[in-house]
């Protein structure tokens, strides 16, 4: 999954989309996994995007994380940042079913509409598992439909950093 670059100091460049409903964390996501520290933000207003360099496998990576809106008002916006992607990681909010059921109803639908390589790796993420107490979409719910959706699939909690960094890197190993 990705190009290479060896010119740049690193052996490989990947784009990363993250899509999802709003509010599931996946600013909170990008921030922990860039800069190791978890924090409430505000909602995203059409696309951010950071670069994280981490080696993985004896291979120096750059990756280029295109953090994007869920509002729908935005989603028109989102359909060019698909191009040429090489991974894309589905968000939901494992405290809120209706974040899991937009997954395939809305999200998947637009990762078919509007993704160009035939080589993306998609990823489905359940973030929020450190509210254990609320959790409202089972793992056995989250694995079936990364199967059905032909996704890897992961649990996370942007807050405590569980699997945040795994998230990233599993997806870029996968090439």
């Amino acid at each position: 999954m990705g190009s290479s670059g060896q010119s740049g100091g690193f052996d490989l460049s990947f784009k990363i989309l993250l899509i999802g409903d709003s509010g599931v964390g996946k600013s909170s996501l990008l921030v922990s996994f860039i800069s190791s520290s978890a924090e409430d933000l505000a909602p995203t207003i059409g696309v951010d995007f950071k670069i994280k360099l981490l080696t993985v496998g004896g291979k120096r990576l750059k990756l280029t994380i295109w953090d994007t809106a869920g509002q729908e008002k935005f989603r028109t916006l989102t359909s060019s940042y698909y191009r040429n992607v090489q991974g894309i990681i589905l968000v939901y909010d494992v405290t809120r079913k209706e974040t899991f059921a937009n997954l395939s109803n809305v999200w998947a639908k637009e990762v078919e509409l509007y993704s160009t390589s035939q080589n993306c790796v998609k990823m489905l993420v359940g973030n929020k598992v450190d509210k254990d107490s609320e959790k409202a979409v089972s793992s056995e719910e989250g694995i079936a439909l990364a199967k059905e959706l032909g996704c890897l699939f992961l649990e996370c909690s942007a807050k405590t950093r569980e699997n945040v960094e795994q998230c990233f890197e599993k997806l870029a190993l996968k090439d």
